[in-house]
C-alpha cells in the first residue's frame, strides 16, 4: 500500500500466531498509535478484509492483532529506511469491527455524523419538545402574535457543563444573533422553541429559523413543488438587499432544509399525539379479547370516516347494498427514485413519524407466499403450452372462458407494447402502488422496486385491508386487470378463501375499454351489481396531485421520499374532510339526474319491464359462452374466421400501400410518428398473414370445397368485409386512447407540458380521419346488407347490422355499436329479443343505470348517516377529553381549536347534505351546540376574518365559469386515465396464468 511489500494478516485467538520470520513480533495498537495514510484515488468505496478481534474494550471498540514481515520480494532493493530493522514490523492499517447493534465509538465520517444526529433528533429532542411546542403555540394564539420575546437564565438541577452558544436567527426580513446558554438541563432546541424559532441542529446549533416562517413554508410545500434551494436563495438575496448577510457561504441551505424537516416531523407527532389522546375516549372497536375484529379498525375510521366511521358496520345490512365498501388499487411509474450512481446503497435514516405505506418486509412475505402457491413456473420470455385440441371452457370460478381471457390479456399487451417499464439499473425504487377508497383517500400505499406491476403487491395491499375488516364485511375492488387478477387468486389460492369469497372484483371504469365484450359484460362497474356509480379512477386522480413531487422525489433519500409522500397524503386527508358534504351532495344531484332521465327514457319504450332482466341474463350467459370446438361436422365457423382474415389481410395491403405511396411522395407532417404507425402496420399484417396461413393449412378436403363455395355469396362476402373492418375499428379506437403515452416517454425536464400536450392533440388529431373513414367504410357496407336483405338475396332469418353513429365514436362508451355484432356472425336462428329488437337492447341499458343509480342512492344516504354518526363519536370524545385535561391550560386550548374546527365541519357539511334522505333515523344534532355552530357560522361565513370587508370579485373577468368547474372532475378523470403512468406494466412474468 505504502509502495512496500504487503504483510500476511493472521487472526490470532487463543495460541500465539506463527511469526513469518523470525524479528517478528505481536502487539496491539490504538487508533493514536497508526500514522494517517490517503487512499488511492477512487477507492473510497472498497475495503479490505480484516483479522478477528482479540480485544473488546468498553463502547464496543475492537482490536485487532496484525502480524506483517519485513521480507522484501525484491533483494535487490534496499530497506527505505534502516530502522525498520529493528523495529516491530506491522501492516499501517488497524481494523476496527463494531457491533451492528451498538454505536460507533471511533472517529466518524460525515455520513456516521449524520446518523447519530438524526438518532438524537428521533430520540431525544423532538419527544421532548412536544410538550413545549404546544405550550408556545397556546401562548401564541396559533403562531398568531409573538409572545413576550425574553431570554431567561435557566437553573440547573445538577452540575452541568455550561456553555454559551452564538445562534443567527432567521425572521421574515431581518437577522438577529442571540447568545443562550445552554446545557444538558437546558439543551438549546428546548430554549430557541420557548423563543419561538427551530434549531438547526441537536446540540449546538449555529441558526435558528422563526416558526411562522417554517409553517409558511410546510403549508406552501405540500401546495407546490418543494424546493428549500431556491427558497433559500430567495431569502438570502432578500435579506442582502436590506443589509442583512451571513458570514458563511452556501450554509443557510442545509441548516434550514435541516430545520425545516424536523420542525415537520415536530409538528406531525404533536398532531398525532394530541388525536391519539382524544381517541382514547371513543367507543371500543372490538368485543373483549377477541382476535377478529368485531367493527373497522381504528386505523381504517382515522383514514375514512364517510366509509370506515359508522358505529356498528351491520346497521341497515338489509339494504340493496350488496358490498360494504369500495376501494381501488392501480399503480404508478412516473413516482421513481433513481439509483445511486456510485453504487452506495443510499439509504437514509427513518423519520419517527406515522406513515401509511406497508413495510417492506410484509412485501416480501406476499412475494414469497405467491411464488410457493405458483411453485415453478415457465422462463421468462416462454410461452405457456396450450391444451390440445381448440376446445375453450371455463377455469374454476371465473364466469367468463378461458379464451376471452386469453384475448383480454393480449389485448392490454397489444395496447401498450411499446411502453418503456422502469428499469431497476437505473431506479432503486420504480413507483408505488396505492388502495384508496372510493372518496379517494388513502388507505395503504406500498413501495415497488420491481420493473413491472407485479400482482404480490396489489395482494399485499388487499391482505393489509382484510386484517382491519370484520370477518364477514364484504368489499368491492376496482382494479385495471381485475379479471387477470381474479384468475390468479383463483387458479393459484393466492388468498384464503375466507377472504376471497369476501371480494367481487371490477375494472376500472376508464380502463374497460381495453378488456373483451364478455370481460365488461362481467366486470364493467356499470354492469356488476354492487358498485353503484364508482368508476375506481381515484388513483388516477391521486397521482394528478402527487406528479408535482416527480422532480425532487427522483434524487432523493429512500425515507426522505416516503416521508415526502405520507405529508402529501396528510394534506390530502384534510382537503377531503373538508369536502366530504360537497362530493355527497355532487354525487347524489348527479345520481337523481341520471335515474330521472333513464326512468322517462325507460317509460318511453314499449317494453314489458318483467321481460327486462331476464333478457339481460339471458344476453350475460350467451355472450359469456365458451368457443365451440372445431370439428369436421362443424366447420362453418372455422371457413368463416379464415374468409375474415382474408378480407383483413387485403385491407391490411391497401393500407401499407397507402402509407408507402405517402411516405415516397413526402407528404408527412412527423417523419418519426409516420415511421411507427407504418412499423405497426407491417407488425400486425405479419401476424395476421401468419394466422391466416397456419388455419388454411389444418383444413381438410370438404372444409377447403365450402371455402371456394361461401367465396361466391355476395352477402357473406360483404358481411364479412363488415366484419373485418369493424373489427379494425376497434382496435384503431384502442390504439387511440394509448397514443399521448407515447408523447409522455419522450417528456423531459425541458420540455414544457404545454408544448407536450399540443404536440399529442396534433398527432392524436392527424389520426382521426382514418378512424373516421373506417366507420364510414363499415357504414356503407351495412347499407349494403340491409339492400340485400330487402330485395331477398340473403340467407333466411339474416339480421341487418347496425351502423355506427360517427357522433361519440371516439368516447368508447361501454354500450357503443360498436362493441354489438348484431347481424354479423354466422347463427342463422331466430334471435333473441336482446339481439334483434332495438328497444330491447336500448330497455336493457336504461335497466342497468337504473339499477345502479338505486344503488348509488343507497349508499349515499347511508354514507350521509356514518359521517354524522362519526361526528357524534368525535364530538363526545373532544369533550370528554377536554373534561379529563381541565387543569392543562395548553391541551385544553388545542381541544377548543379541533372543536371548533369539527363546528366549522358541521356547518358545511349540514348545508350540503341536508337534501339527502338518512337511510336510519338520527338525531337532528351532529354534535356541537347551537351556541358552537353559530359561532362558527360566523367565522364560515364571514368574507374577511381581517377587517370584516367582503372581496368583491368580477364575474366577467373570471377565467373558469360555473359549467367548466362542474366539469372539472369529468376533464381530470379523462386527462389522468390517458396519462396513466402505470396502465399496463404487463410482462410475461408479472401475470404468468
Amino acid at each position: 500500500m505504502d509502495g512496500g511489500p504487503h504483510p500476511q494478516n493472521i487472526a490470532s485467538t487463543s495460541t500465539p500466531a506463527t511469526p513469518v520470520r523470525r524479528h517478528s513480533q505481536q502487539m496491539l495498537v490504538t487508533p493514536s498509535m497508526v500514522k494517517k495514510r490517503r487512499k488511492p484515488r477512487g477507492s473510497n468505496t472498497f475495503h479490505l478484509p480484516g483479522p478477528p478481534p482479540v480485544l473488546v474494550l468498553p463502547g464496543r471498540q475492537y482490536f485487532a492483532q496484525q502480524i506483517a514481515s519485513n521480507t522484501n520480494p525484491r533483494h535487490d532493493v534496499p530497506p527505505s529506511d534502516p530502522i525498520d530493522q529493528d523495529r516491530p514490523l506491522f501492516y499501517d492499517d488497524v481494523h476496527f469491527f463494531s457491533d451492528p447493534s451498538a454505536p460507533r465509538s471511533f472517529r466518524s465520517n460525515g455520513r456516521q455524523k449524520k446518523f447519530n444526529q438524526w438518532q438524537r433528533w428521533s430520540n431525544e429532542v423532538i419527544p421532548s419538545l412536544i410538550g413545549p411546542y404546544l405550550t408556545y403555540q397556546c401562548k401564541s394564539s396559533s403562531l398568531r402574535h409573538r409572545p413576550v420575546f425574553q431570554n431567561d437564565h435557566v437553573e440547573c438541577t445538577a452540575s452541568c457543563h455550561r456553555k454559551t452558544l452564538e445562534v443567527t436567527c432567521v425572521f421574515f426580513n431581518y437577522l438577529e444573533v442571540l447568545n443562550i446558554d445552554c446545557c444538558p438541563c437546558a439543551p438549546a432546541p428546548l430554549q430557541l422553541l420557548k423563543l419561538g424559532l427551530f434549531a438547526c441542529a441537536p446540540i449546538a446549533p449555529s441558526l435558528a429559523v422563526d416558526l411562522r416562517v417554517l409553517e409558511l413554508i410546510r403549508t406552501l410545500f405540500v401546495r407546490i413543488t418543494p424546493n428549500t434551494t431556491a427558497w433559500c436563495e430567495a431569502l438570502e438575496v432578500f435579506l442582502t438587499a436590506r443589509g442583512y448577510k451571513l458570514s458563511t457561504k452556501d450554509n443557510l441551505r442545509r441548516r434550514f432544509s435541516n430545520a425545516y424537516h424536523w420542525y415537520s416531523v415536530l409538528v406531525t407527532n404533536a398532531e398525532d399525539h394530541i388525536y391519539s389522546l382524544i381517541s382514547q375516549h371513543l367507543p371500543s372497536r372490538s368485543l373483549g379479547d377477541e382476535v377478529l375484529p368485531t367493527q373497522p379498525s381504528n386505523y381504517l375510521r382515522s383514514r375514512c370516516p364517510v366509509c370506515f366511521g359508522m358505529q356498528d358496520w351491520q346497521k341497515d345490512h338489509g339494504s340493496r347494498l350488496k358490498l360494504d365498501c369500495h376501494v381501488c388499487i392501480d399503480a404508478c411509474f412516473t413516482q421513481k427514485r433513481s439509483a445511486n450512481s456510485r453504487g452506495a446503497d443510499g439509504l437514509d435514516p427513518p423519520n419517527p413519524t406515522r406513515s401509511v405505506f406497508i413495510s417492506d418486509k410484509e412485501v416480501a412475505r406476499m412475494e414469497a407466499h405467491i411464488c410457493a402457491c405458483r411453485g415453478s413456473l415457465p422462463g421468462r420470455g416462454t410461452k405457456r403450452k396450450k391444451p390440445e385440441g381448440d376446445e375453450d371452457g371455463y377455469e374454476d370460478g371465473m364466469r367468463i372462458p378461458v379464451s376471452t381471457l386469453d384475448a383480454c390479456g393480449e389485448s392490454f399487451l397489444a395496447a401498450d407494447e411499446k411502453r418503456e417499464k422502469a428499469s431497476t439499473r437505473f431506479f432503486a425504487d420504480t413507483g408505488i402502488m396505492a388502495l384508496l377508497c372510493r372518496h379517494d383517500c388513502v388507505l395503504w400505499l406500498v413501495n415497488m422496486t420491481s420493473a413491472g406491476e407485479k400482482q404480490y403487491y396489489a395482494l399485499a395491499l388487499i391482505k393489509k385491508l382484510f386484517e382491519h375488516l370484520p370477518p364477514t364485511m364484504t368489499v368491492g375492488i376496482l382494479y385495471d386487470i381485475a379479471c387477470q387478477l381474479e384468475r390468479s387468486c383463483l387458479k393459484y389460492q393466492l388468498l384464503e378463501q375466507g377472504v376471497l369469497s369476501r371480494i367481487v372484483f371490477s375494472i376500472s371504469i376508464f380502463h374497460a375499454y381495453g378488456h373483451q365484450w364478455p370481460c365488461q359484460l362481467i366486470y364493467h362497474p356499470r354492469k356488476c351489481e354492487g358498485f353503484g356509480l364508482s368508476d375506481g379512477e381515484g388513483c388516477e386522480r391521486l397521482w394528478s396531485t402527487l406528479k408535482m413531487l416527480i422532480p425532487p422525489l427522483r434524487v432523493s433519500g429512500y425515507h426522505q421520499r416516503l416521508f415526502v409522500l405520507n405529508a402529501q397524503v396528510r394534506h390530502l386527508d384534510g382537503k377531503n374532510l373538508d369536502t366530504f358534504g360537497e362530493w355527497l351532495s355532487r354525487r347524489w344531484t348527479r345520481c337523481q339526474t341520471k335515474k330521472s332521465s333513464a326512468e322517462h327514457a325507460l317509460r318511453q319504450l314499449s317494453v314489458d319491464e318483467a321481460n327486462i332482466r331476464p333478457e339481460w341474463r339471458a344476453q350475460v350467459e350467451h355472450q359469456t359462452k365458451p368457443l365451440s370446438r372445431r370439428s369436421k361436422t362443424n366447420n362453418d365457423e372455422q371457413i368463416s374466421k379464415i374468409l375474415t382474415l382474408e378480407r383483413t389481410l387485403s385491407n391490411l395491403d391497401d393500407s401499407i400501400h397507402a402509407l408507402e405511396m405517402q411516405l415516397c411522395a413526402g407528404n408527412t407532417l412527423n417523419i418519426v410518428d409516420f415511421n411507427l404507425q407504418l412499423t405497426d402496420e407491417r407488425t400486425y399484417r405479419s401476424k395476421v398473414a401468419d394466422t391466416l396461413r397456419r388455419w388454411k393449412a389444418a383444413l381438410g378436403i370438404g372444409q377447403l370445397t365450402d371455402l371456394q363455395q361461401l367465396r361466391r355469396s355476395i352477402f357473406l362476402q360483404i358481411r364479412l368485409d363488415a366484419q373485418a373492418v369493424k373489427a379494425r375499428l376497434r382496435e384503431r379506437l384502442r390504439q387511440r386512447k394509448f397514443e399521448i403515452e407515447r408523447f409522455e416517454r419522450s417528456y423531459r425536464q425541458t420540455v414544457n407540458e404545454h408544448k407536450l400536450h399540443v404536440h399529442a392533440e396534433a398527432s392524436i388529431q392527424r389520426r382521426n380521419p382514418t378512424i373516421r373513414k373506417l366507420v364510414s367504410t363499415y357504414n356503407n357496407l351495412c347499407g349494403k346488407l340491409i339492400d340485400l336483405i330487402r330485395r331477398g338475396e340473403a340467407p333466411a332469418g339474416a339480421i341487418a347490422p347496425h351502423s355506427i353513429s360517427p357522433t361519440g365514436i371516439f368516447q368508447l362508451d361501454v354500450d357503443d355499436d360498436i362493441w354489438q355484432d348484431v347481424g354479423l356472425d354466422s347463427n342463422d336462428m331466430a334471435p333473441p329479443a336482446w339481439l334483434a329488437d332495438e328497444n330491447m337492447r336500448a330497455a336493457i341499458k336504461f335497466q342497468l343505470e337504473v339499477d345502479r343509480c338505486n344503488e348509488e342512492g343507497a349508499r349515499i344516504m347511508r354514507e350521509h348517516c356514518v359521517l354524522q354518526e362519526w361526528t357524534m363519536a368525535e364530538w363526545d370524545a373532544l369533550q370528554e377529553a377536554r373534561t379529563h385535561a381541565d387543569e392543562n391550560e395548553d391541551l385544553c386550548f388545542h381541544f377548543d381549536l379541533r372543536a371548533r374546527l369539527l363546528s366549522g365541519l358541521v356547518v358545511h357539511w349540514q348545508s350540503q347534505v341536508r337534501p339527502i334522505p338518512c337511510a336510519w333515523p338520527l338525531p337532528d344534532s351532529w354534535g356541537p351546540t347551537l351556541n358552537d355552530l353559530a359561532e362558527a357560522a360566523n367565522m364560515y361565513y364571514q368574507p374577511s376574518c381581517l377587517d370584516g370587508t367582503a372581496a368583491v370579485y368580477d364575474s366577467e373577468n373570471d377565467w373558469e365559469s360555473d359549467d367548466e368547474r362542474e366539469n372539472d372532475e369529468l376533464i381530470d378523470e379523462l386527462e389522468e386515465a390517458a396519462l396513466a403512468g402505470a396502465y399496463m406494466d404487463l410482462d410475461s412474468d408479472s401475470y404468468d396464468i
